[in-house]
């Protein structure tokens, strides 16, 4: 059986949950990545009402979906980031938010990705994706010089701030999918490397894989599995085209908003970009990848309900099973 292809929520948080339900099944949806955002999943409900999960199991059931992992990207940027200012005080619920006080906002942030472990096993997944935030990403440009101890001390607070939280849902049978990506403490090949390092690989903490964040950085996104074999435990699917060469579109994308022709990359629907589909699948057979791929949808330039079924159909297309062990015997016994 080929691996269920879910849609990830977080880009349709301004609907009703089940009106998100029944688009899904409409399309032929296995089932969601469901964001802990708008009404979709709401962590704290989880763990206070009795009848909260099976609310949303519920719902799901009606339109014939399932769930294997659940999202806490926005509450997750909040655990390290540095500065804390009023981009967080717009994605966060307002009691992670509460008066603002930048360390009092990382602590309440720590406290739901801890709850939010627990919600997920309440709902029966396994995987909680998000992100980690970053005390050192405001240091990407290097200029002003900062020296290796600043950055060091940048990895060291994301251990220390991460690791009671990756107690918790150790605790509770739950593994934490970090998505690599900027703006986090891992976006890149050597600090996910980096990032591991830090935490001593611990088991409880591993990746979500996302093409879309490699590519435009020409980082490969196929090797990035292969190298990280033992740390996917997610993937989203979403595409990215890179528009540089033109001598005027930078990879910095010059502060415009997305869908701006000038920027030198965009999020594309998937199949439409130049994320090497079919080499990355082959990948995930190769390290035996059998979870969940979730389709991220995100395209400025195209509308959603006609790009989230023209993906699904696509990554469908793409989502071709192992070689049988038949198969691999017979290749076998042609060397012999």
């Amino acid at each position: 059986m080929t691996r269920p292809i879910t849609l990830f929520t977080g880009q349709w948080a301004d609907l009703p949950f089940e009106e998100l339900c029944r688009l899904a099944g409409d399309w032929g949806y296995d089932g969601l990545e469901i964001a802990c955002w708008g009404d979709h999943f709401e962590v704290d409900r989880a763990l206070s009402e009795p009848d909260y999960i099976a609310s949303r199991r519920e719902i799901l059931d009606k339109h014939n979906l399932k769930v294997w992992a659940i999202s806490n990207h926005l509450v997750g940027q909040a655990v390290c980031d540095d500065p804390i200012d009023l981009r967080h005080k717009d994605i966060l619920p307002p009691a992670v938010w509460g008066d603002g006080d930048p360390e009092g906002v990382r602590q309440r942030a720590a406290q739901r990705m801890a709850d939010t472990a627990r919600a997920a096993a309440l709902l029966g997944v396994d995987t909680v994706i998000g992100f980690t935030g970053s005390a050192i990403w405001k240091y990407v440009a290097m200029f002003p010089p900062v020296s290796d101890e600043v950055i060091q001390e940048g990895y060291a607070d994301f251990a220390r701030r991460w690791n009671p939280i990756l107690d918790v849902f150790d605790e509770v049978g739950v593994r934490f999918a970090h998505e690599v990506h900027p703006s986090e403490i891992a976006y890149d090949y050597w600090t996910t490397h980096a990032t591991l390092e830090a935490i001593g690989h611990r088991p409880a903490f591993g990746l979500n894989w996302d093409p879309s964040h490699m590519v435009w950085q020409d980082l490969d996104p196929a090797d990035f599995i292969w190298e990280f074999r033992d740390r996917i435990y997610h993937v989203d699917c979403k595409d990215a085209r890179k528009r540089i060469g033109n001598g005027r579109n930078g990879r910095l994308s010059s502060h415009l908003p997305w869908g701006d022709p000038r920027r030198g990359w965009d999020f594309v629907s998937t199949g439409r970009g130049d994320v090497p589909w079919e080499h990355c699948f082959r990948t995930l057979n190769a390290i035996g990848y059998d979870g969940p791929i979730s389709i991220e949808w995100e395209d400025a330039g195209m509308d959603r309900l006609q790009g989230a079924p023209e993906s699904l159909d696509y990554v469908r297309r793409l989502n071709f099973e192992r070689p049988t062990a038949s198969f691999d015997a017979a290749f076998s016994s042609t060397r012999d």
